[in-house]
């Protein structure tokens, strides 16, 4: 017998499979509300240590400087073309395909939506669709973030240690930089991007009975995913001439190089 999906009572955003009725569900808002509280935390902690500059050792009255915004003077602010080749390559290179692939054979798996049936005609729609979310969803991101001036790339950070790092990636899922010296803030077309794909997918293509809880779901799942592949891009980076590098974008595709200390 195949799997059925269905909603448990306790939670909107909770899903599990009826293999596993016995097994709590795992509630993806929750885990992200919690991350992005993480990130929250991280971010003002940041921000309230470079309000305060060092006092210089030559002056007998110490005061302190609160500059207006929190610089970054390794930064250099990338070109349009370089903003484009780096959606290009977001949108429909390699990644996201393999990633639409992946995701696909899951849900292939779980017979999700049901209605897609087996087989490869089932599996090249499963495909199509979650490629399709990703499209859209990157495109928005890329396109808000034009809107609002802000700089969609991702950027390595240069502290060391895992924990540094690893709060590093999560908190630029949902950040950006703006301004000329790229300072850091909460970005909206971040946090709304991933939702615009799966309400497009869910009120496009996806069967009639999915509605608006269905695509919050989907895009809190888009939303981990997308987290996901900046902690790769923290970590598993390997060199200026591997193919992950052509997503790192310190200086990928042509993005300008922020300098020796990174």
């Amino acid at each position: 017998m195949k799997p059925s999906t269905r909603k448990c009572t306790l939670e909107p955003s909770c899903f599990c499979h009826d293999d596993f009725a016995t097994k709590p569900c795992i509630n993806i808002g929750r885990m992200l509300l919690l991350l992005l509280t993480i990130a929250a935390f991280t971010f003002f902690v940041d921000k309230a240590r470079s309000q305060v500059q060092p006092s210089s050792d030559n002056s007998t009255n110490t005061v302190a400087v609160a500059p207006t915004e929190q610089l970054d003077l390794t930064y250099v602010r990338p070109t349009g073309k370089t903003k484009f080749r780096n959606y290009v390559w977001d949108a429909y290179g390699p990644y996201p395909i393999a990633g639409a692939a992946i995701v696909a054979g899951i849900n292939q798996f779980s017979n999700a939506p049901p209605e897609w049936n087996q087989g490869m005609e089932g599996y090249s729609k499963r495909w199509g669709s979650d490629f399709g979310i990703a499209m859209v969803s990157t495109t928005t991101r890329y396109g808000l973030s034009e809107a609002f001036k802000e700089d969609a790339l991702y950027y390595r950070c240069d502290c060391k240690g895992v924990l540094p790092r690893l709060s590093h990636a999560v908190l630029s899922t949902f950040t950006a930089r703006r301004g000329e010296y790229g300072h850091r803030v909460f970005s909206i077309p971040a946090l709304v991007a991933p939702y615009v794909g799966s309400m497009t997918a869910v009120y496009g293509w996806y069967p009639n009975r999915y509605g608006a809880k269905d695509a919050f779901r989907t895009g809190n799942y888009s939303m981990l995913v997308y987290m996901g592949g900046n902690v790769s891009l923290e970590f598993l980076y390997s060199g200026p001439h591997s193919l992950l590098h052509r997503m790192h974008l310190n200086n990928a595709h042509g993005a300008p190089d922020p300098g020796p200390n990174h």
